[in-house]
């Protein structure tokens, strides 16, 4: 025994938390109450964040209420190509509540994406994916990656014109891949043509990695508590320039979950037609293409790099490149110096790639004809630019800089 009391191989801050009461008894067998603290609540934070770091909070609430409203949408949707349509309508039109369900999850989808768009350009602003935090940003990839492919999905179900259009130019993509194009393309759409085995997969695939989502944001939450955040300057923090999480962030997380719900629910209660398609509001149709089929404006950008390319499997390579890069980033950008703050021709580098992802947008809105080919070509051009050549030089000119 030592003074403590406690058993001699037992250290002594293993020693049990005192106190009554049920919590602190349930503390002293399985201590989540006061891991809970360590991490939420007197967690250290840099003083210094500003509001771009509220996304974080804000895509934890929204993809809480996905998959709440996943759910109870799920448990009234048919998966077939005859009962799907006419499920919607009914949730909409008969299931009471389900026309606000359904305006939430669809509001839900976009801005989720809007939010993820936002925390993955402060990232690559302010450098978050350096040292010591490559897990963190890797993780933080594969979620987009995992977002996309579910919101993909999401939007087949409906099974309106444009989801069914849709999921067929998606389908002769991958099927215009070398060798295996047309083997990826049968196990996507299960059969010759576009029915129920290919919905039931997509709502299957759909629902399950909502769930999957979940856990690689534990992941991604665990992997941020290591290291800690990373702040506007890029350069560590020390004891006297940090605040706990609580009160301060909590309630600067409230307050911009706060703004975020009266865009939220002025998109989805006051102008629903802002995020929809009206082609989408009619039953899928085989024998009727659509004038002009386009998907989410969240996949502009691709789907304008895609059409941007000649060849069919160069605009898909050029659509997953696009994408594929960005893990390479801690490894393309290895300059010292983390935040574009900083780095002033980094800091110009990433204005020209925000109005580059926001004309390529613009191309994929207006189907690559005439001029917007051209547009699309450099902003693609400049895109991949960005990453292969100017952070790497960059990263070059400011390592000779500190060496000096």
């Amino acid at each position: 025994m030592n003074g403590s009391g406690l058993p001699e191989n037992i250290p002594p801050h293993a020693e049990p938390a005192s106190g009554g009461g049920v919590l602190s008894w349930i503390d002293r067998r399985l201590p989540v109450i006061s891991a809970f603290r360590k991490e939420y609540v007197d967690f250290p934070m840099p003083r210094n964040l500003n509001a771009l770091w509220n996304f974080g909070a804000i895509l934890c609430a929204v993809l809480v209420l996905m998959l709440a409203t996943g759910i109870f949408l799920a448990m009234n949707y048919t998966p077939t190509a005859a009962g799907a349509f006419m499920s919607i309508e009914m949730i909409e039109r008969q299931l009471p509540g389900g026309w606000a369900l359904r305006a939430m999850h669809v509001t839900g989808a976009s801005l989720f994406m809007a939010a993820l768009y936002i925390h993955l350009f402060r990232g690559l602003y302010y450098g978050s994916y350096k040292q010591p935090r490559e897990i963190l940003w890797l993780s933080g990839l594969g979620l987009l990656v995992m977002v996309m492919v579910t919101a993909f999905a999401g939007y087949v179900l409906p099974w309106g014109q444009m989801s069914y259009w849709g999921a067929d130019v998606a389908g002769k993509a991958v099927g215009a891949v070398p060798v295996i194009g047309p083997t990826l393309e049968h196990i996507m759409e299960g059969s010759d043509q576009l029915g129920d085995i290919f919905i039931h997969r997509f709502f299957v695939l759909h629902f399950v990695m909502a769930f999957a989502i979940v856990a690689i944001v534990g992941l991604h939450v665990a992997a941020l508590h290591v290291p800690g955040p990373n702040n506007p300057t890029g350069k560590p923090v020390n004891a006297r320039d940090t605040v706990p999480f609580h009160p301060y962030y909590t309630t600067k997380d409230l307050t911009g979950l706060v703004v975020f719900a009266l865009v939220f629910a002025a998109l989805a209660f006051l102008w629903p037609d802002l995020l929809s398609e009206p082609e989408n509001y009619r039953p899928a149709n085989p024998l009727h293409t659509p004038a002009d089929i386009e998907p989410e404006w969240y996949f502009l950008p691709f789907y304008g790099m895609l059409q941007s390319v000649p060849s069919k499997f160069g605009g898909l390579l050029a659509a997953g490149g696009s994408i594929a890069i960005l893990f390479a980033v801690p490894w393309l950008d290895r300059s010292p110096i983390r935040s574009a703050r900083s780095r002033p021709l980094c800091r110009a580098g990433m204005a020209g790639l925000v109005v580059a992802f926001v004309l390529m947008g613009l191309v994929g809105r207006h189907h690559a004809e005439g001029g917007w080919m051209i547009v699309g070509r450099i902003a693609t051009l400049y895109y991949f630019s960005y990453f292969l050549v100017l952070l790497p030089l960059c990263a070059r000119r400011e390592m000779r800089g500190t060496a000096g």
